[in-house]
């Protein structure tokens, strides 16, 4: 048998089903679309739901693909065993009601024998113990002998989650040698050693199952069947795992080059490198498909991913960030199947380095407060960390909990998990509603759903905003009826509509629906699955029935200065990547008729020198007139033209690529105008940060920019008549009011020392004697943190040897405090630091300072009468 490459595997599959007559499609983002029930996706099938479920017309009856998917569910074992990873590729063919068992059982055993090359003797199918059908199929038509078939039960060979299309299931296992078995005579298939493995999996899906037990079969059967692209890889190339397979071992090797290690010298140095080698695969896929790292949700798995392989760096002795230069060997062995790697490799880089520092900077002083934790235990005979200090890691110094558990488990700890889930009840309450359980397609159910599959709509909008079509559907907000009567909401779907459904960021239109005798407000217009555009809104005049011919029209005003917006978000994301750099991506944004939002990546907020450039070479080109052209052609045409897409954006074969001059080229379906002149005038008016890695603009255009200035102008004028000037005098006025204000504020503060100064006398008939040491504790009203520093100043004169305390409050939530303590007063055990720590507590503040000066702040006024009541108290423990 010849060895292949992971590569030239994944490309000899896709060209097997392309020969028979499947449609490849491209590995679709990692970020599941219209989909709640997942945060990320997990298998090859994942993405092909609404094909399965008959909610979405496929775009052929047969597709192959090769899948990125992540999986953690097992995260704990990557790295210490040798099959276990979160980032794989599924390889996948699927029928939506065209071929089924046969076809599938007689094509997975061509490739693997004809075309790849495997030993028929050494491959044993499974089946479902009660699929009869499946076994004819291998016996008497693939010819494997009956004894090489095993029949195994639901738990091993039923294919079903929850509710929804399922079926039974036949594995094909490959028998690696007795030198990867356990020794057993009776190894078998379904052992659990490593010597037979499972390449395929056939999925027959030709159940509905309501997920109590109860099955009915679907009238579409279809084919799920696929397999792990790494593990076909161990077999082909006949090595240990797949930690050893080409692309695997050149980021492994790479590790070792990094870390001066050697592979296999060292057992715990080797769970790192196979750990690093695997996180740093998922991390570099999950930023290049728009992934950001959080504390939540999907961002949570990337942040934990990259920490995780941090940490791993560090216990291999590598104190410098080096996770980015790992992801460059990714790229260059993953390019061949995934090119968007190479196109975004100046972000992925870019992410990776910013989120590694992050945490290096906080590692170290994790690190030694955690083994300061460890060691409280290890001196109280506990076993368990507390919840609490586990969310101090977390909180403070970016440990996840996996992190935190995995170093205690080291050490023979564990962690009160019930403690830290209630301590950051908030942060785990919004990564839980994240994913949402939901129904199969972890979609809300609606009427929608109902609707026959075969409705679909075709947008028309882009060259007109009026147009007649015939009524296919109507709805209420709870049921599908016949028609929609005056004073009724509800959708009306329609074959041909001008209308634009909310997508890619642009809003709806808004308009009305007419006949002769009936009106129609269309309040908002939606996409739904299957190729559908739902017109909601309310009846206001007669009735509208099934099959009515009506007129649409679009509300052209608001299309126009939603389209000026639009094109605005192309010409300015091609200035930010001229001004900031290439690693620039587009991260989101929402288009309306009164302003653009547009979210992107980059790591340090914009100066004003970088928005005023930006916002000046946006208006250039809209003072060019640049013509702005449509073309639809082919996606790999597109890219080669430069078009930029988008993080996550599933696109068809057939893309249509807006063009703006020579300056832009955008992937995208929305409206635009005609030339950028009708933008007339482009202003941003907010640039912030959303996330990490990911920054926002707010920028207006055309009237939205007259609206923005004209309110300028009358705050201006408010704002002078105030100050009792003219627009033109405020700069001036304002700066003479300020000096008026700085003269009366130096003036206030000379009265108030003069005042504390007069009273030094009274507060002198305060001092108390504590073991021999002079202490004065005084209350002095209305002294900022100067002003009773001064004080302190005049009254250590006076008192000589001892220690004064002093408390002032300017407001009911501003405390200062001020502890001086002469040199005789230290020598006998008294210390300014410590003593304000326990008196700061007392005002609901904190501080600290030197054994002859410190200050603190508090926010509780009413706590000052108790520090000046126990300042003789603790001063007194401090002298013995």
């Amino acid at each position: 048998m010849r060895t292949y490459g992971v590569n030239e595997l994944r490309k000899m599959f896709l060209d097997f089903f392309k020969s028979k007559d499947h449609l490849v499609l491209k590995s679709f983002s990692l970020i599941p679309q219209n989909d709640k029930s997942l945060l990320l996706i997990n298998a090859g099938m994942a993405p092909l739901k609404p094909y399965f479920t008959g909610q979405e017309e496929p775009p052929k009856r047969r597709v192959a693909t090769c899948q990125k998917c992540i999986r953690t569910g097992d995260i704990d074992n990557v790295g210490k065993t040798a099959r276990h990873a979160t980032f794989f590729e599924m390889l996948g063919n699927f029928s939506f009601g065209d071929y089924f068992k046969k076809e599938a059982i007689s094509w997975s055993w061509e490739f693997l024998t004809e075309v790849i090359g495997l030993d028929k003797n050494r491959l044993y199918p499974s089946i479902y113990e009660d699929d009869d059908e499946a076994f004819e199929i291998w016996n008497k038509v693939v010819g494997v002998p009956a004894d090489r078939i095993y029949r195994m039960g639901k738990e091993d060979n039923f294919w079903e989650i929850g509710s929804g299309p399922c079926g039974p299931c036949s594995e094909i296992y490959y028998d690696r040698g007795e030198k990867y078995g356990c020794g057993k005579p009776d190894c078998h298939v379904g052992c659990d050693c490593d010597r037979f493995i499972e390449v395929w999996n056939n999925v027959f899906t030709q159940f509905y199952g309501d997920g109590n037990g109860n099955y009915t079969e679907l009238a579409q059967k279809n084919i799920d069947t696929g397999m792990g692209l790494e593990r076909l890889a161990v077999v082909v190339q006949d090595v240990d795992s797949i930690f050893d397979i080409d692309t695997l071992k050149a980021i492994r090797d790479r590790i070792c080059e990094v870390a001066n290690v050697t592979y296999k010298s060292d057992p715990e140095k080797d769970v790192s490198i196979r750990l690093i080698t695997d996180h740093i695969r998922a991390v570099t896929f999950l930023a290049c498909d728009g992934v950001i790292p959080s504390n939540e949700g999907r961002g949570y798995v990337f942040r934990r991913l990259l920490r995780r392989a941090a940490r791993h760096g560090r216990l291999l002795g590598i104190n410098d960030l080096f996770l980015a230069e790992l992801s460059k060997t990714v790229i260059e062995v993953s390019k061949d199947g995934y090119p968007e790697l190479e196109e975004k490799k100046d972000y992925i880089l870019k992410l990776l380095t910013l989120e590694e520092d992050k945490f290096n900077k906080t590692i170290d002083q994790g690190l030694n407060i955690l083994q300061d934790m460890m060691k409280a235990l290890e001196e109280k005979k506990l076993d368990t960390l507390a919840g609490e200090d586990v969310f101090k890691l977390y909180d403070t110094y970016g440990f996840p909990l996996d992190l935190t558990k995995e170093i205690l488990a080291e050490k023979g700890y564990k962690v009160d998990e019930e403690g830290f889930i209630k301590a950051m009840e908030v942060q785990r309450e919004t990564a839980r509603s994240a994913r949402e359980a939901t129904n199969y397609m972890g979609t809300d159910e609606t009427i929608y759903q109902h609707l026959d599959n075969s409705i679909t709509s075709e947008f028309v909008g882009y060259d007109t905003l009026v147009h007649t079509s015939k009524i296919t559907a109507l709805t209420t907000e709870n049921e599908i009826v016949n028609d929609l009567v005056a004073g009724q909401k509800g959708t009306i779907f329609v074959k041909e509509t001008p209308f634009y459904a909310t997508s890619g960021g642009q809003v709806a239109d808004t308009g009305i629906i007419t006949t002769e005798t009936s009106e129609f407000i269309v309040e908002d217009t939606i996409k739904l699955q299957g190729g559908k555009i739902g017109h909601v809104g309310t009846v206001t005049k007669g009735i509208f029935k099934l099959n009515d011919t009506v007129t649409l029209k679009v509300n052209s005003d608001l299309r126009a200065d939603t389209a000026k917006n639009h094109s605005a978000t192309h010409l300015l994301h091609k200035a930010l990547r001229m001004v900031l750099g290439t690693h620039v991506q587009q991260a989101g944004s929402l288009v309306s008729s009164d302003r653009l939002r547009f979210d992107f990546t980059h790591f340090s907020a914009l100066t004003e020198e970088e928005i005023s450039k930006v916002e000046n070479i946006v208006n250039e080109q809209i003072a060019k007139n640049l013509t702005v052209s449509t073309q639809v052609m082919s996606l790999d045409d597109a890219k080669k033209e430069g078009a930029m897409a988008l993080f996550g954006e599933k696109y068809s074969e057939k893309v249509r690529v807006v063009f703006m001059g020579d300056f832009s080229k955008e992937l995208c379906g929305g409206t635009h105008v005609s030339n950028t002149g009708a933008i007339t005038i482009f202003k941003i008016i907010s640039e912030t940060g959303i996330a990490a890695g990911v920054r926002r603009i707010e920028a207006l255009t055309g009237n939205g920019v007259i609206r923005y200035y004209k309110d300028l102008e009358n705050k201006l004028y408010e704002a002078a008549k105030t100050a009792k000037t003219e627009p033109a005098q405020l700069t001036g006025r304002i700066e003479a009011l300020l000096e008026e204000i700085k003269v009366l504020k130096s003036e206030n503060e000379k009265l108030k020392s003069k005042l504390a100064s007069s009273s030094i006398g009274d507060i002198m008939n305060q001092v108390q004697d504590v073991k021999g040491v002079k202490l004065l504790a005084a209350d002095v009203p209305e002294l900022d943190m100067n002003g009773l520093r001064n004080l302190g100043d005049k009254l250590r004169d006076k008192l000589g040897d001892g220690v004064i305390v002093l408390a002032s409050s300017t407001a009911p939530d501003k405390v200062s405090l001020v502890v001086m303590v002469s040199d005789g007063a230290i020598e006998k055990g008294a210390h300014a630091g410590n003593l304000i720590k326990e008196l700061a507590v007392l005002v609901g503040g904190g501080g600290g300072g030197r054994p002859n000066m410190a200050q603190a702040g508090g926010k509780n006024a009413a706590g000052i009468k108790e520090v000046i009541a126990k300042a003789g108290e603790i001063l007194s423990k401090q002298l013995g």
